[in-house]
């Protein structure tokens, strides 16, 4: 079956009674009873399929669960608060019987970061970061420190790199360390992790999935190896995600794949008109034939589908430039967030990066004239003119 067929059924219409709704109910109820206590017993015991409380399960989050699963051809799904909760989660389930060290691309979201540095590595964790798109420097920092997990983004936020999913794989399988990809940039439509040999797939379902900014959540996609004891660990310290929540993302979910066609094409036209835009220093954007990952985008990225983020600096501007910039959109939405339909800026150095020190930044290539653009589904003609008035000539 194929994705976009997948988005509108997966997961759907379960019958309660005699008629079947045609889209999943929103189940509110935070406990269930039975007839008896002998198969309320079977059901915690896990003997028998059934829902005990909804920190446990809920029907509203399974389905959502059965669908994203689904999409990334994972053996299993856990929907959770939020994505950073889906994050930490995953992270927690894979360094379970594992060494407590991490391997992280050193080009990644600031509150991953954040995570990392403040919750993980305080908590007796050892974090290491590596440029991920260089596969000796990964492979020389994973023989010394010797992960229990690496941490990557299938495109890094906010300077847009691909590493080569499969081949780090194989790193993380030949060290016995776990992979966790945070796939949201990229979506199950332009990559699909587990099928590359990850172990967790992992998605802020704010964004594309939902894809309407009005949803908070996350989803971890993972394999048979690792599902139970996911399973396990959100009983204990619920990062579950609300019913409500969860109807939300599955409604978003089933244009999905249309509305990711339409920013992927969007996001090709405006990153060419940025480049030839005098005002523009540098454009990042996975589409460019001098990207420096193109060769790893070809080999592992559909024809045509590059993501619908566009980062770009602007020639010689400084905080107060930048300021301007953004105060003069009009159609372009100065947000904190990304994947809605609408377009939105973010000024990495003021948000999704604002508790990394400065040298780090600078380290990280996050400079203080980088603006991110997520391309929404408006029509590409009106979002370069908003793009061209707001930069002036």
């Amino acid at each position: 079956m194929q994705i976009h067929t997948k988005a509108v059924h997966a997961g759907d219409r379960k019958k309660p009674g005699p008629a079947t709704p045609v889209t999943t109910p929103i189940h509110t109820a935070t406990s269930y009873f039975y007839d008896s206590m002998e198969q309320l017993d079977r059901i915690f015991a896990h003997e028998e399929q059934g829902y005990c409380y909804s920190r446990y399960d809920n029907p509203s989050n399974a389905a959502l669960e059965e669908l994203t699963a689904s999409l990334e051809n994972g053996h299993g799904a856990l929907a959770c608060a939020s994505g950073m909760a889906a994050i930490h989660t995953a992270i927690l389930a894979a360094l379970n019987d594992r060494r407590k060290s991490i391997v992280a691309a050193s080009a990644t979201y600031g509150a991953t970061v954040s995570i990392l540095m403040n919750v993980l590595e305080p908590g007796g964790v050892a974090v290491r970061f590596a440029d991920i798109c260089n596969l000796d420097e990964l492979r020389a920092a994973v023989a010394e420190a010797k992960p229990g997990c690496i941490l990557m983004e299938t495109i890094s936020n906010p300077l847009l790199r691909v590493g080569e999913i499969d081949k780090i794989a194989e790193i993380a399988r030949a060290a016995g360390a776990a992979l966790i990809v945070d796939n949201t940039f990229a979506t199950p439509m332009i990559a699909r992790p587990l099928e590359l040999g990850a172990h967790f797939s992992v998605h802020s379902a704010t964004k594309y999935l939902g894809g309407h900014g009005d949803v908070l959540g996350g989803v971890i996609v993972t394999d048979r190896e690792h599902y139970d004891n996911l399973r396990t660990l959100a009983r204990a310290i619920g990062p579950v995600l609300g019913p409500f929540e969860s109807y939300l993302t599955m409604r978003g979910i089933k244009t999905f794949p249309l509305r990711m066609e339409r920013h992927c094409a969007n996001a090709c036209r405006v990153a060419q008109w940025l480049s030839g835009h005098p005002k523009v220093e540098r454009v990042h954007f996975t589409g460019d034939a001098a990207h420096p990952d193109a060769a790893a985008i070809r080999r592992l990225f559909p024809p045509n589908l590059y993501g619908a983020m566009v980062s770009f600096e602007i020639q010689g501007a400084a905080r107060a430039e930048i300021f301007r910039f953004m105060d003069a959109l009009k159609l372009i939405v100065p947000a904190t967030s990304l994947g809605d339909v609408h377009s939105m800026m973010l000024y990495p150095v003021m948000s999704s990066h604002r508790e990394i020190s400065p040298k780090h930044r600078e380290r990280m290539g996050i400079r203080d004239n980088l603006v991110r653009l997520s391309v929404g589904i408006e029509a590409a003609e009106d979002i370069i003119a908003d793009l061209e008035q707001a930069l002036g000539k």
